[in-house]
């Protein structure tokens, strides 16, 4: 999937795009413990994830 689409969709569901980047991971659990924390956080850290090559 196309890095802008992983970027747009990690401002609505971060722990999805960085489950479509990463795979089934850690990652995914701390995108999603993010989230419920806050938002903000949570797209923070999925736009790292998901833009970090």
């Amino acid at each position: 999937m196309s890095k802008v689409l992983l970027i747009i969709l990690c401002f609505f569901f971060p722990f999805i795009a960085v489950l479509i980047h990463d795979g089934l991971s850690r990652k995914v659990l701390w995108a999603f413990l993010l989230q419920l924390l806050g938002h903000i956080p949570g797209v923070i850290y999925g736009i790292y994830q998901v833009t970090k090559d």
